[in-house]
């Protein structure tokens, strides 16, 4: 058990005997040290989990504060939750460089993640210790990413990086609460902009000004629904022709700026039916620009070396870079489709949005939808979509006409009045 001991005051003893002199009342006589008046009047002395005696001071009367102190050391103690106060002295330049280390994220995802602290965290938390960071300071940093005019949606997923480094202190007994969760701070919300898909005129019109060699990007993103990175993996070895079905399977990424290939957007590899024409599309294309054995690293750069006959390729004869292919060949066609001043709304996403519109207004259901397009939860499908989903009111009609339209004898008994 600690103890609070008195820096300015101690016990008088007897000269000769060396005992402590009490008053009338038995209690100790009370007499100056050499340090009265001068620095901190008490000091809390505590043993730490590992038996390491720790101390802290403070001032003149403040004994009741010392006195709290201690008494939450020990039961802080008791309960797991002790933290050293001065594990929070290590910067937040080391922790987050930790927290990044110790995540199991795809090698993409790494590259970015650093480069979204090292951008948008470090800059503003930088020569800070861990622990020395409050909510006030948190709530700067939001006002300092919207200074920046940083997007909603990033300043959420900054936020989220940050939660994350603090909560991961917290579990290394570095910081006791997590600043970042406090009810003073104001988490950042995304847009709720609804999803507007493309119409399939304005995707004709881009087909048609896209060149020959890359049309497969609009015809597999629309019609199967791929991301960017799975259109440019895509191979017609991929299609299973006795099931008229696609498999997912790959895509192509940049790992340290070099490509290689991956598995699909979280390991999550599917099933796309593919229509007949589509198929004949695609196929035509292939007797136009027969598809290109790509060899690339699984994974990684240094990955086992993986051969795939792709559909398309660029006019190198090499894996489309996502970049690359966006600004020499997509924005481009979209200038010649008419699509002056394109938004983010109108990158390649754009296509697998109408995908999913089609879908939906032709009555599909959101659990096949959500596992067409690849999404791990039919829920997260069904808030992005659910405004395109087809109106009910016109089969509700229908079904009340034909209930009521039927005969007493045949139908149910719809009971009287009370």
């Amino acid at each position: 058990m600690g103890h609070i001991q008195d820096r300015w005051y101690r016990p008088k003893r007897d000269p000769e005997t060396g005992a402590v002199v009490l008053t009338g009342k038995g209690k100790p006589v009370m007499e100056r040290t050499e340090l009265h008046g001068r620095g901190m009047r008490y000091r809390v002395r505590y043993l730490d989990p590992d038996g390491t005696e720790r101390a802290r001071t403070f001032p003149d009367k403040q004994k009741k504060r010392a006195e709290d102190f201690l008494i939450e050391v020990e039961s802080d103690k008791r309960e797991g939750k002790y933290v050293d106060p001065r594990a929070g002295r290590v910067s937040f330049r080391s922790v987050a460089s930790r927290w990044v280390q110790a995540q199991t994220f795809d090698y993409t995802t790494r590259e970015r993640v650093e480069s979204r602290v090292a951008t948008h965290l470090l800059p503003f938390f930088e020569g800070r210790s861990i622990g020395s960071v409050k909510p006030s300071d948190v709530q700067a940093w939001l006002r300092w990413l919207q200074d920046r005019q940083v997007a909603p949606a990033s300043r959420v997923l900054y936020f989220s990086h940050l939660v994350s480094v603090f909560s991961f202190a917290q579990e290394d007994k570095l910081i006791v609460t997590n600043p970042a969760r406090s009810r003073s701070v104001t988490r950042p919300r995304e847009d709720t902009a609804r999803v507007q898909p493309w119409s399939g005129q304005r995707a004709r019109a881009v087909l048609d000004a896209m060149p020959e060699r890359y049309r497969p990007a609009v015809w597999v993103a629309s019609g199967l629904g791929l991301r960017s990175g799975e259109v440019f993996g895509f191979s017609l070895e991929d299609v299973d022709r006795d099931r008229n079905v696609v498999r997912v399977e790959r895509q192509v990424r940049l790992v340290e700026n070099r490509p290689v290939f991956a598995p699909p957007k979280r390991g999550k590899s599917r099933e796309v039916p593919i229509g007949a024409a589509l198929l004949d599309d695609l196929d035509a294309y292939a007797a136009r620009f027969p598809p290109t054995a790509i060899t690339l690293p699984w994974l990684h750069p240094s990955g086992e070396p993986v051969t795939v006959k792709l559909v398309m390729v660029n006019g190198d004869g090499m894996a489309v870079r996502r970049t690359t292919f966006r600004t020499s060949v997509w924005l481009p066609a979209l200038k010649r489709a008419g699509i002056e001043h394109p938004t983010r709304a109108d990158g390649m996403h754009a296509l697998r949005h109408l995908y999913a519109s089609v879908l939906l207004d032709a009555g599909e259901s959101v659990k096949a939808v959500s596992e067409y397009l690849g999404h791990t939860d039919p829920g997260f499908t069904l808030r992005v979509y659910t405004h395109l989903l087809p109106s009910s009111h016109e089969r509700t009609r229908k079904a009340l006409d034909a209930f009521f339209g039927m005969t007493l004898d045949d139908g149910p008994d719809l009971g009287r009045a009370a």
